[in-house]
């Protein structure tokens, strides 16, 4: 259920060259590639910033006030 065979995605193929043409594949392959990059960007960006610092806590700041 799972695979998709020779014949599966020649058919798949077929029906996406006449619903976009064949010169609208090439910007659609463009806009996806670049939309996948930015997500590995942002997700690496993400995955190394830095942690914010500990709120302080009540204590402390009633310590201080005295």
């Amino acid at each position: 259920m799972g695979r998709l065979g020779l014949t599966e995605i020649l058919v798949i193929v077929g029906i996406v060259l006449l619903l976009f043409g064949g010169k609208k594949i090439p910007e659609l392959m463009k806009g996806l590639g670049s939309g996948i990059k930015e997500f590995k960007n942002a997700a690496k960006d993400d995955h190394t910033a830095p942690t914010p610092p500990p709120a302080p806590s009540v204590k402390k700041e009633e310590e201080e006030i005295r």
